[in-house]
């Protein structure tokens, strides 16, 4: 009786189940080529024809329910604005979503062979075409959920701060103090800090900074500032107003902290508490630093 040899018997074991797995890889993968292949040739003129109808719709309800949502928006009470704004992007996306399934049910009929013989072959060639936009996708849906920033928010991402004013599938759309229209991808929220100055409220905290030298009346300058804050036309008087005092190399820094009654005032407001104060400062003859280390105010 002959002595069995483990080594040559474990690799004929070896051999016969590489080329076993090597050949139902093939076989699927022929399989799948033909089930792709037999789903192409049922594209029709017709079926082209009502994914084209199909996008046109969608593309005019997305359009006809931006301006819907924001006119009604600007109709209600200011209290129930933002609300209504930050309804949009659910909506849009579900319109998104109705006809994406709608398409894939068109030409794909969604059975289980068909989604097995497609999906992957499109999952990884989208990937690969379009990772930054599948990426801003995602990061989109997160963002309804989590809530970053929301239509209606005053935030700052990198350097471009201003007020979200559209809320898209890639991106979302800033108003800048320039009335600048800037669009940021969804993805910066994965690595970029996202500072939102009211989250989805409707007053936002607004900073008014003064200069004066270190010889200034510092009572006096904080009477003036409370007196200026309480008595705008624009300040909403339900929530705190506080002025900070800190002393600089160059003299003493005041910053006026209060809130406007609306966010999208801020400038408007900021402009009013600045000009009233310095015509009440002039009043006084208040002293003003005469040289500023500009690195030092910064």
């Amino acid at each position: 009786m002959n002595p069995i040899n483990f080594d040559t018997f474990s690799l004929n074991i070896f051999e016969f189940s590489y080329f076993v797995l090597a050949q139902s890889s093939d076989n699927l993968v022929q399989e799948s080529g033909e089930q792709t292949k037999e789903i192409l040739t049922k594209i029709t003129t017709w079926k082209i024809s009502q994914a084209l109808i199909v996008l046109v719709i969608t593309y005019m309800t997305i359009k006809l329910a931006d301006k819907l949502i924001i006119w009604l928006s600007e109709q209600v009470a200011k209290e129930w604005r933002l609300r209504i704004k930050q309804f949009l992007p659910f909506l849009r996306m579900m319109v998104l979503t109705i006809t994406i399934i709608f398409l894939m049910n068109l030409f794909l009929n969604l059975s289980r062979q068909n989604l097995v013989a497609v999906t992957g072959t499109v999952a990884v060639a989208l990937g690969f075409a379009f990772k930054d936009y599948v990426s801003s996708i995602i990061a989109g849906v997160v963002g309804l959920f989590e809530a970053p920033y929301r239509v209606g928010d005053r935030i700052q991402i990198e350097d471009f701060y201003g007020e979200v004013i559209g809320y898209g599938l890639r991106g979302i759309r800033l108003q800048t103090p320039e009335d600048n229209i800037v669009t940021i991808p969804h993805n910066k929220i994965w690595t970029n800090a996202v500072s939102n100055a009211n989250m989805g409220a409707l007053e936002a905290q607004v900073i008014s900074e003064f200069y004066f030298s270190h010889e200034v009346d510092v009572e006096l300058v904080k009477k003036i500032l409370y007196r200026v804050a309480y008595t705008s036309k624009y300040t909403y008087l339900k929530l705190p107003i506080l002025v900070i005092i800190e002393a600089k190399s160059w003299g003493t820094l005041f910053k006026l902290k209060s809130y406007p009654l609306d966010a999208r005032d801020e400038f408007i407001y900021k402009t009013d508490l600045t000009t009233r104060a310095k015509r009440v400062f002039g009043k006084y003859n208040l002293p003003y630093p005469r040289l500023m280390n500009m690195e030092d105010i910064q």
